[in-house]
């Protein structure tokens, strides 16, 4: 359904280096450094067929974290779901919500962990059994 999910930044240095160590945690490599035509540095990281971006906004306006958006990242394990929380924290997130671990949801059980990024974007790491 989706082609890529995109955020913005006001530090483009400070988000490769946090999302550097987080998406290394799933397996991630290094992103595709892109400019646009507008001068902006974008960063694409691929990875299963799927792009998750950060760029500095081309309108030259402070990014802002959408009220309401998670972007969710699928993990393989309880355990990695804890490591994704534990190098976000460690390169500049903030852990939110609950502390991660199981939770019984509507949805069946799920091994959840919630922090924003140095932007304020909310991320979740999530594993379904």
């Amino acid at each position: 359904m989706f082609n890529h999910i995109m955020v913005g930044t006001n530090d483009i240095e400070r988000s490769k280096q946090f999302y550097n160590a987080v998406l290394a945690t799933l397996g991630v490599g290094e992103p595709l450094v892109n400019k646009a035509n507008s001068g902006h540095t974008r960063l694409f990281y691929r990875h299963d067929g799927n792009t998750f971006g950060i760029s500095e906004p081309i309108n030259d306006e402070p990014a802002t974290c959408a009220n309401g958006a998670t972007i969710g990242f699928k993990c393989n394990s309880p355990e990695q779901v804890q490591q994704f929380h534990d190098v976000a924290v460690a390169h500049g997130g903030t852990s939110i919500e609950d502390m991660p671990g199981l939770r019984q949801t509507s949805l069946g059980a799920l091994h959840l962990a919630y922090v924003r990024d140095p932007d304020g974007n909310k991320l979740c790491a999530i594993y379904r059994p």
